[in-house]
């Protein structure tokens, strides 16, 4: 194949995947990012400790990725969580996975590995323009707003990689969504997910428990149960177990207005065990302590059983206990979506063939969080980024060699 210059909008993790992959093949790629530098979400993401991906079983694997799985399953079949691990290593990045499955670098940092990355695209020839900002079409040509004024870019092949509506100060602000549909895009609405909630709290337990957090706990919705914990917020709750169950409650607020976690406060014992230790109690104690030595439950916990059943104290033993195993805790709306940690929506599946060509625009490719999947957080995320933009690089390197046919 002969040398052709593919322009890259967006400079995130699936943008860059691509860039290495096509570059490789040695096309002539130039990557546009609007912000300062490159990565700045990989960047905040890897500040505490950047996931990777999971170690978990790749059949359950494949499955985190909701409604989009089976769109998604190519791709991340060429791009395994093995293959992303051995990615990492390449680049002199060795990873373990902790105790959750999910898989870190053993630096836990995301900067030594955007470092070595970006060396090895500037050995690779790619040119990287910081501070260039898509700003719409010009005929079949794309305006970049630069430094130094604006220009039109024509390219061979082009590929969006502009990210989601999350975290729209790092950059993914969905401002491109309205330019593709005056192009007959199909974009399903942004939405917030792997989000906290806003919770009817009174002012007095926030005051008190905000910033608190419930650990040794599970949740229950159309998610399923699930173990962990989860923090209270100034506006409700937040938290990796809240994230777990994100995209059930935000479904069933937008079918019913209603939504609730059910909470196991003592995931530890049944009920029946808690209505026995219970009902042993000096009926003349206070509640708090007959809660606490009966069951163990006392701080944010026991607060939390007070103002979400406001007459527990006045429960007889048997139902106290099933209310300590089911607590329905409401929520009333999930909250902004630039506070989110990722987005729902975006383009939709039937807009791309299988090559991640947009049908509308034959020669654009579209990859990472502007595609309509979402995935809980543990390494989901980043995975299906990877994999898409890997996957929009072959796809520009066959449409290439078939337009040249």
């Amino acid at each position: 194949m002969s040398k052709k210059r593919i322009a890259i909008i967006g400079g995130g993790p699936a943008g860059l995947m691509a860039a290495d992959e096509l570059s490789r093949a040695g096309h002539a790629v130039t990557v546009y990012e609007a912000m300062p530098t490159v990565g700045r979400k990989f960047l905040l993401a890897g500040k505490s400790g950047l996931n990777i991906t999971h170690a978990e079983p790749y059949e359950r694997f494949v499955t985190r990725f909701g409604a989009a799985s089976e769109r998604l399953r190519p791709a991340l079949d060429a791009f395994t969580p093995d293959d992303i691990r051995n990615w990492a290593a390449a680049l002199g990045t060795e990873t373990f996975v902790g105790t959750s499955g999910r898989v870190f670098p053993k630096a836990m940092k995301a900067s030594p590995l955007l470092r070595a990355w970006l060396k090895r695209l500037e050995a690779q020839g790619v040119t990287i323009l910081t501070r260039h900002r898509w700003t719409g079409f010009d005929g079949d040509a794309y305006r970049i707003e630069t430094p130094n004024g604006e220009k039109r870019i024509e390219a061979d092949a082009v590929l969006l990689a502009l990210g989601g509506a999350s975290w729209p100060k790092l950059g993914s602000d969905a401002g491109w969504t309205a330019w593709l549909r005056e192009r007959n895009v199909d974009i399903h609405d942004f939405r917030p997910a792997n989000c906290g909630f806003d919770c009817a709290f009174s002012q007095t337990f926030l005051e008190r428990f905000a910033g608190e957090p419930l650990k040794s706990v599970t949740a229950t919705s159309a998610a399923g149960t699930i173990p962990g914990e989860f923090v209270i917020s100034r506006h409700g709750i937040e938290g990796s177990l809240v994230y777990a169950h994100a995209a059930a409650l935000r479904e069933a607020l937008a079918a019913t207005g209603k939504a609730s976690l059910v909470l196991d406060l003592a995931p530890g014992r049944t009920a029946e065990r808690l209505a026995r230790d219970l009902a042993r109690q000096d009926a003349k104690a206070s509640f708090s302590n007959r809660l606490r030595k009966a069951t163990g439950l006392d701080g944010v916990k026991a607060a939390l059983l007070r103002e979400l059943a406001p007459d527990a104290n006045r429960l007889d033993a048997e139902a106290l206990a099933g209310l300590i195993k089911a607590l329905p805790l409401p929520v009333t709306s999930p909250r902004p979506i630039a506070e989110a940690i990722s987005s729902a929506g975006g383009i939709a599946f039937d807009s791309i063939d299988d090559r991640f060509m947009l049908k509308a625009m034959p020669g654009t490719f579209v990859s990472g969080e502007m595609l309509d999947w979402e995935a809980p957080t543990g390494g989901y995320l980043l995975t299906a980024c990877l994999a898409t933009g890997k996957a929009a690089a072959s796809g520009i390197r066959q449409w290439l060699d078939e337009t040249a046919s």
